[in-house]
């Protein structure tokens, strides 16, 4: 799972007229922690307050064309100024995506950039061959929930205390988030059987993905394509010619 250049992510999630995506680079990093600062005071703790420390960019992000790390901080430009970013994250053993942080400046958030950081995780993921990206949502505001649904991304669950966030000067509360998936390759997907789930489960199961538990008696290797994914299969052969 090799990082794509920046004219393939371009091509794959055009921006809007006067934006454009930039690698991060040594040299830029004191002026995006300045900018989170201001963007989303909100993660100075938690999960993304790591994005405002030098030490997490030297030692984990691709920097100044090194693309051999698992961390990758796109930027979004008009002229030279920062207008936003998004972190993502390579699991490589099992071809995923996890999106860590998407910001936008405050003068940027009424050109629907929001859009364009789901529209590059995808991009991301399938130029790289990934069979899954995925991403949180907070559940302070509707927003980027909203977001994630009318771009495709499947709700999958809630996870309760999985961040920090401050609330108030010096209140630090365990909050819970909303987890949202884009499954890539659908026809890889082995499908469980009813009998192999508890009660719970299944029920859990059969709300998130209705329709999509093999039958009962049906082969332990069995994997019918999943009905609701079908129309989302033609980038599979793409897929397996960008394997590395």
């Amino acid at each position: 799972m090799k990082w794509p250049s920046v004219e393939e992510i371009t091509a794959r999630a055009p921006l809007p007229a006067g934006i454009r995506y930039e690698y991060l680079e040594r040299r830029q990093v004191p002026s995006l922690i300045s900018g989170l600062k201001h963007w989303y005071p909100g993660i100075a703790v938690g999960n993304a307050s790591c994005h405002l420390r030098e030490s997490f960019y030297a030692d984990k992000v691709c920097l100044d064309g090194r693309f051999e790390r698992d961390f990758l901080v796109v930027l979004f430009k008009q002229d030279d100024e920062m207008v936003g970013m998004f972190s993502v994250e390579r699991d490589a053993d099992s071809e995923i995506l996890y999106g860590r942080l998407g910001a936008i400046s405050p003068r940027h958030r009424g050109s629907h950039l929001s859009r364009n950081i789901l529209l590059l995780e995808e991009a991301l993921g399938r130029a790289m061959g990934a069979g899954m990206v995925y991403g949180l949502g907070t559940l302070k505001y509707p927003h980027m929930q909203a977001t994630f649904e009318r771009m495709g991304w499947k709700l999958i669950g809630i996870t309760p205390g999985f961040d920090r966030e401050a609330i108030a000067p010096g209140v630090v509360k365990r909050v819970y988030e909303a987890v949202y998936a884009k499954v890539l390759v659908p026809e890889e997907l082995l499908r469980p059987r009813a009998e192999d789930l508890t009660p719970m489960v299944r029920g859990l199961f059969e709300l998130l993905f209705p329709g999509q538990l093999s039958p009962v008696g049906a082969p332990a290797c069995e994997t019918p394509r999943p009905r609701e994914w079908e129309s989302r299969t033609s980038a599979a052969g793409s897929r397996r010619q960008s394997r590395r």
